[in-house]
């Protein structure tokens, strides 16, 4: 099985490195690495073309975008630059974060997954973050869920659920559609994923807003959106947030914001999730 990763970069100086080390330690090792350098003002291009040098599967793209830092759209527009320059000859396709540190077996057990069940559509590991020099896991999801960090697709999934979307909610609309479609998502313990800069560092107010937005583009509902809302900030320990996360799907309705999804999916979708909370409560 081949695969190919997609790493979106923006001033990743302090880590990209320590990823890159990562990658070419793996014991499978990638067919091709595409690190797409968004509008860095940093040292982020010449670590990644020093790289490129002594391994010839990792290239450099360079992208320009707006420097802003909003979840969602900015990197994945990244991913869709260097995606593009990509053949089809790969059986995984990896989106990847510029900050984490892989184990070293990481993608010879990602490969070995799809290999053994033809219906797991997507696979990885979990995200800890290192907390008073220990590394703890980062948590923010379910254990069903694979996070946006590192998402590995196995080809049919990847091209029957459209790529991935261009706004925040494209690492969970991706899982929900692939389950729509009929394919597994599978997460392994084992693989521990080390996180070095966490989730939502760089984001501001607007960007606040925009989960609320995003449970409203998934086609939740405000029912559901209320209680992953009011989950998720309990989560990141900041029970103000609910009230963003409200004002922002609101704001998202009244604006008759386009939904990432179909009136088939969205009803999919809100069913699934109904199953999954009352799964959770009793």
């Amino acid at each position: 099985m081949n695969y190919y990763i997609v790493i979106p970069a923006h001033n990743e100086e302090a880590f990209i490195t320590l990823t890159l080390n990562s990658l070419i330690s793996q014991t499978v090792l990638p067919k091709k690495v595409v690190v797409v350098n968004d509008n860095s003002t940093d040292k982020t291009a010449e670590i990644v073309t020093a790289f490129a040098k002594e391994n010839p599967f990792i290239t450099l793209v360079n992208k320009t975008s707006e420097a802003i830092h909003l979840p969602g759209s900015k990197v994945i527009q990244a991913f869709h630059k260097g995606f593009e320059t990509l053949d089809e000859d790969y059986d995984v396709i990896v989106k990847l974060d510029a900050d984490l540190i892989l184990p070293n077996n990481y993608f010879e057990t990602v490969l070995n997954i799809f290999k053994k069940d033809a219906t797991i559509g997507m696979a990885g590991g979990f995200a800890y973050i290192e907390k008073n020099g220990e590394w703890i896991l980062e948590n923010l999801t379910d254990k069903d869920h694979i996070r946006g960090a590192f998402k590995a697709y196995r080809k049919a999934c990847f091209q029957q659920i459209g790529n991935l979307k261009p706004a925040m909610g494209w690492d969970t609309v991706d899982e929900l559609l692939s389950k729509f479609y009929g394919w597994k998502v599978f997460t392994d313990s084992s693989l521990i994923v080390k996180h070095l800069k966490p989730t939502g560092a760089n984001y501001n107010k607007t960007a606040r807003y925009k989960q609320g937005e995003a449970f409203y583009t998934l086609g939740y509902g405000f029912l559901i959106t209320s209680i992953a809302s009011a989950k998720l900030a309990m989560m990141k320990k900041k029970p103000l947030l609910f009230l963003d996360y409200i004002k922002g799907f609101v704001k998202a309705k009244s604006a008759k914001t386009p939904l990432l999804v179909t009136t088939e999916q969205a009803k999919f979708i809100r069913k699934y999730r109904l199953q999954k909370m009352k799964e959770k409560l009793f």
